[in-house]
C-alpha cells in the first residue's frame, strides 16, 4: 500500500531538500572573465565554461554558480546528488541571471555565403590536415577495416580487383544473409583518437550492385559499452547505384578518447547478394567552429523582435526571413533581400539540443537561471527523481525537427520530464515562447510512473500549451501531481503557432491517456485566453475527467469551445452546464482576471480583479513574488497574492 503524499511538496521533500542544500560542499563559481585551470572555488578564481563545470567531479552538496550578466552557449549536463545532499546550480553577483543561451550567433557578413538570388547559406564545415584514418583507398594489403556480423545475417568483405583512376578499386562488402537490425552487419574502422568538441569530416566514394539505402558511419567507442561518441541527430538513408558517388558527413566528438572507431550498420541496408563498395574514405579535423551540427529549429531576430520561418525543402525559400536546414552540409539556408548580416542587426539560430540535459538526473536544483533560444528542450531528459526548477526563466524554445531525415516533425517543451518521474518541483519560474508546452510530464512507457509532481506559482505565456500530460501504456500509474496556482495567459499566441502543422493553443492539454490516474490536481490558476481550448481532453472518458481535483480557477476565453473533455464541448457562456454535467469545479469562475498591465506582461492583479481571495487554502505560504499568503480573506487565485491595502 502506497503512502498518500498529497501534502509532500508542501512539507516533505522541501524539508528535505533544505536539509540537503543546507549540507553545504564546495562552492564552485563560474564568470566570464574566469579560466578552466583556475580552482574555481573563489569568484576571483572562477572557472570560465560549463565544459569545466560538466567535466569537474560535483560531489554531492556542491554548488555551482554562475555570475548574473553572463551568458554561456553550452549545454549544461547536471550531476547528481544523493538523499544526503542535492547538487545546485544557481547565480551569485548582480544583475541579469546568468543565460544558458541554445543558439548560435551570426552577425559578422562573413557568416554568410550568397549561393543564389536572395539565398545565402551559414558556411559549412571545412575539413584541414591529415587524414585521422590511414590507408584511405584501401590500396595495402593490410585494410585497416574489419567486417562483424551477428543474429543470422551474414556477409563477406575484401578488396575489390576492378580497376579505376589507375589505381585497385573499393572495398568491398557482400551481403549472403540480411539482418533485421543495422548493427547484425557492420563493417568498421581501426582505433583513432578523438577530442572532445572537436569537428571532424568523413567523406568517401561509395557504389552498389543494386540500388540500395544506406545511413552515413556513426562515430563510436570501439569497446563496449559501444556508446556514441558523437551526438549525431537523426539521419536520413542515403542511396548508393551502380555508379560511384562522394558522400561527406560532419561529427561533433562529445568525449576525448583514444578508442574510437567508425562504424557502418549494413544490417537492414542491404539485401541478399548485394555489394557496397567503398572507397577513399578519410576523416579529418574540421576548422574550428565551421558549420552548424544541430538543426535549426527557430531563428530569433533583433533582440526577439521577430523570428524566421522554418520550411523543409530549399525550394521553398522564397520570402524574406524564411530558412532551411541541410542535414548533410550542416548549413542553414536564409531567403534575404541582401547579406543577412546587413539586413538584421542579431541573428540567433536556435539549435536542436536540450539547454539542460538532465537524463538520469537526481536530486538536482536549478535557480534564478535564465534559459533560451534552444531548439530542443529547456530542461530535458529522461527517468528523474528529486528535481527542483524554481526561479528561472525559459524563453524561445523548441521548433527542432525531432525525427530528421523525410519525418518532419518538430519539438520542443520548456520543462519536461520525461519517462519515468517522480518527487519534482517547478515553482516561481516565467516561461514564455515556447514551440510545444510549458510544463509537462509524459511518457510513451512502458510501465513508466509519474508521481509527486508539483508545478506551482509560475506565470506562463504565449506557449502553444501551458501545461501538457499523458502517460501510456495502461500499466503505467500516475498519481499525486499538482497543478497549483498558476497564471497561464494567451495559450497559442506564441511565435511558433503559425508555423505548426497543427495549430493548437490550449492552456491543458491532455492527450490519450490510459495510464491509472489518482491525486491529479489543478487548483487556484489563471487560464486567460486560449487560441484552441483552455481545457482539451476530449478522448478521456467521463472516469477520467472525474479522477481530476480540479477547483477554485478562474476561466477566461472570449471566443469558441473553451472545454472539449470527454466528447463534450464547453463555451465560456455554458461553463455551468459543464459544473453540472462533470460534478465538478463548484467554485471556478468565468470572468476577466484583470491584470495589472498585461501588454507589459504585468500579470499581477489589479484591485478590481475577481481572484482576490477567490482562492483554497492550499497550506502555501508565500507567491510568486515570495510575498505572504494571504493578504486578505483567502488566498488569491493565481501566481500573484495581492499585497493588502
Amino acid at each position: 500500500m502506497r503512502m498518500n503524499l498529497a501534502c509532500t511538496w508542501g512539507m516533505g521533500c522541501l524539508l528535505m531538500f533544505c536539509c540537503a542544500s543546507s549540507a553545504r560542499g564546495t562552492v564552485y563559481y563560474v564568470s566570464a572573465t574566469g579560466a578552466d585551470n583556475n580552482p574555481g572555488d573563489t569568484a576571483e578564481q572562477s572557472w570560465r565554461t560549463v565544459r569545466k563545470v560538466n567535466k569537474t567531479s560535483i560531489a554531492p552538496g556542491d554548488t555551482v554558480l554562475f555570475q548574473r550578466g553572463g551568458s554561456w552557449r553550452e549545454q549544461l549536463r547536471p550531476h547528481r546528488g544523493n538523499e544526503s545532499a542535492a547538487v545546485t546550480y544557481g547565480a551569485y553577483g548582480e544583475g541579469a541571471k546568468p543565460a544558458l543561451v541554445g543558439s548560435v550567433e551570426l552577425n559578422r557578413p562573413e557568416d554568410w555565403i550568397e549561393e543564389g538570388t536572395r539565398l545565402w547559406s551559414s558556411r559549412p564545415p571545412t575539413a584541414v590536415g591529415d587524414p585521422v584514418l590511414p590507408n584511405p583507398d584501401f590500396t595495402l594489403e593490410a585494410v585497416p577495416w574489419m567486417l562483424h556480423y551477428e543474429s543470422g545475417a551474414k556477409a563477406s568483405c575484401g578488396r575489390d580487383t576492378e580497376v579505376y583512376d589507375s589505381a585497385p578499386a573499393a572495398y568491398r562488402v557482400t551481403c549472403q544473409a540480411p539482418g533485421s537490425a543495422g548493427s547484425h552487419i557492420q563493417f568498421y574502422s581501426q582505433q583513432f583518437s578523438v577530442e572532445e568538441g572537436a569537428r571532424y569530416q568523413v567523406s568517401f566514394r561509395a557504389k552498389s550492385s543494386v540500388p540500395v539505402l544506406f545511413t552515413f558511419p556513426t562515430l563510436m567507442k570501439a569497446g563496449p559499452p559501444y556508446e556514441r561518441y558523437a551526438a549525431e541527430p537523426p539521419q536520413a538513408a542515403h542511396p548508393a547505384e551502380q555508379e560511384w558517388r562522394t558522400y561527406t558527413y560532419c561529427y561533433e566528438s562529445l568525449f576525448s578518447a583514444d578508442d574510437a572507431r567508425l562504424t557502418f550498420f549494413l544490417g537492414t541496408a542491404l539485401p541478399e547478394g548485394a555489394t557496397l563498395y567503398l572507397d577513399d574514405v578519410r576523416l579529418r579535423r574540421c576548422e574550428p567552429g565551421a558549420g552548424i551540427m544541430s538543426d535549426v529549429g527557430n531563428i530569433i531576430f533583433d533582440g526577439e523582435a521577430f523570428c524566421g520561418v522554418k520550411v523543409w525543402n530549399r525550394e521553398d525559400l522564397k520570402e524574406q526571413g524564411q530558412y532551411w536546414y541541410d542535414e548533410e552540409r550542416r548549413t542553414v539556408t536564409l531567403y534575404s533581400e541582401k547579406n543577412p548580416a546587413l539586413h538584421y542587426t542579431d541573428i540567433e539560430c536556435a539549435l536542436r539540443e536540450h539547454i539542460i540535459d538532465q537524463t538520469n538526473a537526481s536530486y538536482v536544483i536549478y535557480e534564478n537561471l535564465a534559459l533560451r533560444y534552444g531548439a530542443a528542450h529547456g530542461i530535458g531528459g529522461g527517468t528523474t527523481h528529486h528535481i527542483i526548477v524554481r526561479d528561472c526563466d525559459l524563453s524561445y524554445i523548441g521548433g527542432g525537427d525531432q525525427m530528421g531525415g523525410d519525418k518532419t516533425v518538430r519539438y520542443g517543451n520548456g520543462i519536461e520530464f520525461w519517462g519515468t518521474a517522480h518527487d519534482n518541483l517547478v515553482e516561481r519560474c516565467r516561461l514564455w515562447e515556447i514551440y510545444d508546452a510549458a510544463l509537462t510530464n509524459q511518457s510513451g512507457g512502458p510501465n513508466t510512473p509519474h508521481y509527486n509532481i508539483t508545478y506551482r506559482f509560475n506565470v506562463i505565456w504565449n506557449c502553444e500549451y501551458s501545461f501538457e500530460y499523458w502517460n501510456r501504456p495502461e500499466e503505467s500509474v500516475t498519481h499525486d501531481i499538482y497543478f497549483d496556482n498558476n497564471t497561464c495567459v494567451n495559450a497559442g499566441h506564441g511565435w511558433g503557432h503559425t508555423q505548426r502543422p497543427d495549430p493548437s493553443g490550449r492552456h491543458l492539454c491532455f492527450y490519450t491517456s490510459p495510464a491509472a490516474i489518482e491525486a491529479f490536481h489543478v487548483r487556484n490558476n489563471v487560464f486567460f485566453e486560449a487560441r484552441g481550448n483552455a481545457f482539451y481532453a476530449p478522448t478521456w472518458t467521463p472516469e477520467q475527467i472525474n479522477a481530476l481535483t480540479m477547483d477554485h480557477n478562474l476561466w477566461y476565453q472570449a471566443e469558441g469551445t473553451m472545454i472539449a473533455a470527454a466528447s463534450e464541448n464547453y463555451s465560456m457562456l455554458t461553463f455551468a452546464d459543464y459544473q453540472g454535467a462533470r460534478k465538478k469545479e463548484p467554485h471556478s469562475r468565468v470572468a476577466d482576471p484583470v491584470f495589472e498591465n498585461p501588454a507589459q506582461r504585468n500579470f499581477r492583479l489589479a484591485a478590481t480583479s475577481p481572484c482576490i481571495d477567490a482562492g483554497m487554502d492550499l497550506g502555501y505560504k508565500a507567491d510568486y513574488g515570495q510575498g505572504i499568503i494571504p493578504q486578505g480573506k483567502g488566498p488569491d487565485i493565481g501566481a500573484f497574492e495581492r499585497k493588502g491595502v
